[in-house]
């Protein structure tokens, strides 16, 4: 389908770290590992996936959410954010905005931001 995203590729600085991280949020969402290779991973969900590589082309050893780039990436989680955002920190996930959790993004938006260990966000968007 045109305008469908096809996939999308993060940079890390660790490839253990985020397989750890990405791979146990991911599962949690219903992807599935896809590929697997020396410098990377991916999971997929229909015909969507995510990669996460260690490339040996990478020109710095940190990700910044706040400069130009990615800043951070939403996923729709239903009624399981509270269960989520509950587990993150065993996964290497840090809530972020705790003070207005779950209402960081405004009064009706309900979601729970998160960061791994490499500065990489997520939105979890609840169905509330």
């Amino acid at each position: 389908m045109i305008g469908r995203l096809h996939h999308v590729e993060l940079w890390v600085p660790d490839l253990p770290r985020a397989i750890r991280s990405w791979g146990w949020l991911l599962g949690e969402l219903g992807y599935e590992q896809f590929q697997d290779w020396p410098h990377g991973r991916s999971w997929r969900l229909g015909e969507t996936y995510l990669v996460v590589e260690q490339s040996p082309a990478l020109t710095a050893a940190e990700h910044d959410r706040r400069r130009p780039g990615l800043n951070h990436l939403a996923f729709h989680v239903g009624d399981r954010l509270d269960a989520l955002v509950e587990a993150a920190p065993a996964h290497g996930w840090t809530l972020l905005f705790a003070d207005r959790h779950p209402y960081a993004g405004g009064p009706q938006h309900h979601a729970g931001y998160l960061a791994d260990e490499d500065g990489f966000e997520v939105e979890l968007v609840s169905g509330q």
